[in-house]
């Protein structure tokens, strides 16, 4: 069975703690980029992993590996600060790559 996990500060991943799935605090993207790749070793089954978006930008290089594989899904979620476009914009891209226009 697979398994979403959500890595992020504590103050915006412990309402993903209580719907049940995986939770992982990283304040800084070191530690975020230690923790994704521990979860995505070779016997993962994470199909979806969240990350915030303040966290992402410090990790973008990490993500980007991920870019093309169907699993496991990077969704990058807005923070406590609130949502800095990434997330938006990695949607946009990702949609422009897969029908070959932005239908957005």
């Amino acid at each position: 069975m697979y398994k979403v996990a959500v890595i992020g500060g504590r103050d915006t991943i412990l309402c993903f703690k209580a719907l049940g799935l995986d939770v992982y605090a990283a304040d800084k993207p070191e530690e975020g980029r230690k923790i994704l790749k521990e979860i995505t070793g070779p016997e993962s089954s994470y199909a979806i992993i969240y990350i915030s978006e303040n966290l992402a930008v410090g990790m973008k290089r990490e993500i980007d590996k991920f870019k093309d594989s169907p699993m496991p899904a990077i969704i990058l979620i807005p923070g406590r600060e609130g949502s800095l476009g990434i997330g938006k914009e990695a949607l946009q891209s990702a949609v422009e790559r897969a029908v070959g226009i932005d239908i957005l």
